[in-house]
């Protein structure tokens, strides 16, 4: 085998033609699924302090945002809702005419091409603001799940693509594709959120979906940190029940896991690059010590070179320009 002063690697990088034809890693706008906030009421857009650049929007203005968004390249949109009201069982969320419903209806009235991928969960319509139904300050697993099966439905009657169920609770991908086949969608696609990590980078987002548990915390059903073994069997059982896309999140501070499930299982694998990780760089961007755009395009091309083949983020819009 070759070695210096024969072999010279730099050679390989000594021009950025060079450097583009043995790039190894493309990030590409197609890769890109872009969150959006759905919110009652028309002509309505409200900038999320946390997450600058990103809006509450009423159905009528997400419709014009999605064909905007369509025209960057960006495929796929990912929506959550807020509700006009919350109550104990999060009824917004599985209720025909629910923000995220109407929202649905319009985007793909304006842009049908666009994939709609929808957040499935309570804890943006309960008042609780837990993933599920709560029983003595605890949340019931098994009563949820009849739940969110409901409000997944309701999303594909609406016309949504793709549901992702976000709660973490066990048997939830069974119960959705259960009350979707017998219902007639076959074909909607589970994107799960297979291993969603207790993570201290959801901050803005819980800001953003006014979803912030009003008692103790979501330990008890998200993954913990330190753990990589159990996101793995959880991976594995939302696959053993179904699901057609996997999802890791966060992204960024869990490359590590992208990268175990990428070699391990032979599947769609989507990474959330959560609003922390975003916030983040937007804020040191703002002071100027960084470069936003050399930061951005690194932070997603690592994650694609963890395994991802798909990335959910809120520098969607921006990274599309760029990338063109």
């Amino acid at each position: 085998m070759a070695s210096f002063p024969q072999l010279r690697l730099r050679r390989l990088r000594r021009t950025g033609a060079l450097r583009e034809m043995l790039q190894e890693t493309r990030l590409n706008v197609k890769d890109l699924i872009y969150p959006l906030f759905a919110v009652p009421g028309r002509g309505v857009k409200r900038e999320i302090p946390s997450l600058p650049g990103n809006f509450h929007l009423s159905s009528d203005l997400l419709a014009k945002e999605a064909e905007s968004i369509a025209k960057l390249g960006i495929p796929a949109i990912l929506l959550f809702g807020l509700p006009q009201t919350k109550d104990e069982t999060g009824s917004g969320a599985y209720n025909a005419k629910g923000v995220v419903q109407k929202a649905i209806k319009e985007i793909k009235r304006a842009v049908p091409e666009v994939v709609i991928v929808t957040d499935v969960c309570l804890c943006e319509y309960t008042e609780h603001g837990h993933c599920g139904v709560v029983i003595d300050g605890q949340v019931d697993n098994d009563k949820t799940l009849e739940l969110i099966a409901r409000t997944a439905l309701s999303h594909a009657e609406a016309g949504a693509d793709m549901v992702a169920p976000s709660a973490m609770m066990d048997g939830q991908v069974a119960a959705i594709r259960n009350e979707l086949d017998a219902n007639g969608f076959k074909d909607t696609i589970i994107l799960s959120y297979a291993a969603k990590y207790a993570s201290a980078f959801y901050g803005p987002f819980r800001e953003a979906a006014e979803c912030a548990p009003r008692f103790g915390d979501r330990r008890p059903y998200q993954l913990d940190p330190p753990s990589m073994r159990q996101a793995l069997r959880e991976v594995e059982l939302d696959i053993q029940e179904g699901a057609d896309i996997i999802m890791v999140k966060p992204a960024l501070a869990y490359l590590d896991i992208i990268a175990h499930v990428r070699y391990r299982f032979h599947y769609p694998i989507a990474a959330y690059n959560v609003s922390g990780e975003f916030a983040m760089v937007k804020a040191a961007a703002q002071k100027g010590w960084l470069d936003e755009e050399a930061c951005v395009r690194e932070v997603l091309t690592a994650i694609k070179r963890a395994g991802a083949d798909l990335i959910i983020t809120y520098h969607a819009k921006e990274a599309a320009r760029w990338l063109k």
